[in-house]
């Protein structure tokens, strides 16, 4: 049976990673000034669940362990261009916004495959 700490760090890393992909999402679709003041918030959010991601990594098997050092470089590629988004204008700054999406969906789908790694490892278990 799956450790119901180790089931409750990764379900916090994937309820977060996909709150980020949101929130980039709904700043992508706005305009202008709008989109810069929620940039701000996806920088700090993006480090928060960077660390959330960083600190329930050794609780994890060892594919689990990979695809979540995998999330977390993607989150950190997130918070970069997202302050680069900060600092640019025009097409620079939709070249960013679209790269800190990329990044926040790239974390969703490394976290999601931990979660099913962590699954399959455990199913394994119980049928030996």
């Amino acid at each position: 049976m799956v450790d119901t700490k180790v089931k409750e760090a990764l379900d916090h890393v994937r309820a977060g990673a996909q709150e980020l992909h949101g929130t980039i999402s709904d700043a992508a679709a706005k305009r202008g000034g709008a989109v810069k003041a929620d940039l701000e918030a996806v920088g700090q959010k993006a480090k928060a669940v960077a660390e959330s991601v960083k600190s329930s990594i050794d609780t994890q098997n060892e594919a689990a362990k990979k695809l979540l050092a995998e999330a977390a470089t993607h989150i950190e590629a997130v918070q970069k261009h997202a302050a680069e988004g900060l600092k640019s204008t025009g097409h620079a700054f939709e070249a960013s916004v679209r790269q800190t999406l990329a990044g926040a969906r790239a974390s969703v789908q490394k976290v999601s495959e931990a979660v099913a790694a962590m699954r399959s490892a455990e199913s394994t278990k119980t049928r030996k």
